[in-house]
């Protein structure tokens, strides 16, 4: 990893492997990860531009993913996804805490392609799934998990013995872990992709969110009528496009209000709203409270240990 940046108390992170330059992915201990960090970095939320997939097996801790607290002990597995804000766990004091875990971070473009539509087409589900953040296994489900990591642990240490065989190796061995994860534990919140025409829909709703809110243009944009993008969308989440387009400009909106020091008119615009006020009686109605009173609460919380939101 590196630091790219950083704008008010959001650091942003850069994928890089020190060890093994070019290669787009990375599997490191807990420890190691806690190493090569700064303790301030902890505390501060990060943004990344890759995959970080964390299976703990022993330890607590309670980590933070777009304003979710998770927590984190023996049995969990927690995967933060490129573009997500997150805080490592942390002990209740604040601090960084202590896990003994394996850490797998790795690039969008590391990963296979799955073909859809197949089985493996729930494999992209799980990968596209934000809401997928944590699960907590039984040891029978977890065991397995880990046995997978501990396999590709094994064979990434072992590089460059091998040379692209080896690295095709970890790509399948990754694509492995994900299969037995997509298997024990599917992609389960709002958000699950349920077939092509909502795949589509997200991707060019993460393009077009701030540039418009109207269902119909998304409909226009990618061929289909409203009705089957209504379908599928309510389908797979129960929701209309349109209270998903509006999930995900609120989403934006609360992380930029909390992560950066931007006046709200300018966070308004950046989320497609050319006036202040629409935007805040926009952010009313969606969150209940107003843009300056979410900033406020929001910012005591993540500068604070997070309460804990059980599965």
């Amino acid at each position: 990893m590196v630091r790219t940046g950083q704008t008010a108390d959001v650091v942003e992170i850069g994928y890089d492997n020190p060890r093994r330059p070019g290669l787009g992915l990375e599997a490191l201990s807990y420890a190691e990860l806690s190493g090569r960090l700064q303790p301030r970095r902890f505390l501060p939320a990060s943004r990344l531009d890759f995959h970080q997939l964390i299976l703990v097996t022993g330890g607590q801790g309670t980590a933070m993913v777009d304003f979710v607290a998770y927590p984190c002990e023996a049995g969990t597995v927690l995967w933060v996804r490129p573009g997500q804000l997150q805080r490592l766990p942390a002990a209740p004091s604040g601090e960084p805490a202590w896990l003994d875990a394996v850490v797998l971070l790795f690039t969008p473009t590391f990963m296979p392609a799955f073909a859809v539509p197949s089985p493996l087409g729930a494999v992209l589900d799980l990968v596209q799934d934000p809401a997928a953040a944590r699960w907590s296994l039984a040891e029978s489900d977890y065991a397995p998990l880990a046995a997978a990591a501990a396999e590709l642990v094994a064979e990434y240490e072992r590089l460059p013995a091998g040379g692209q065989l080896t690295v095709e190796l970890l790509r399948l061995l990754l694509a492995g872990l994900l299969v037995r994860l997509a298997r024990i534990a599917p992609a389960s919140g709002p958000g699950l992709p349920a077939d092509s025409v909502l795949r589509r829909f997200q991707a060019e709703l993460e393009r077009s969110f701030a540039r418009t809110r109207r269902a119909q243009d998304y409909a226009d944009r990618l061929g289909y009528a409203s009705r089957t993008l209504n379908r599928a969308c309510q389908a797979a989440t129960g929701r209309t496009a349109k209270q998903l387009i509006e999930d995900r400009v609120v989403l934006e909106a609360r992380r930029l209000l909390v992560h950066t020091d931007l006046p709200v008119a300018a966070i308004g615009r950046r989320v497609g709203f050319g006036e202040a006020t629409n935007f805040g009686k926009f952010f009313l109605r969606e969150a209940g409270c107003t843009p300056g009173e979410f900033r406020s609460a929001e910012r005591l919380a993540w500068g604070a240990a997070p309460a804990v939101q059980s599965d």
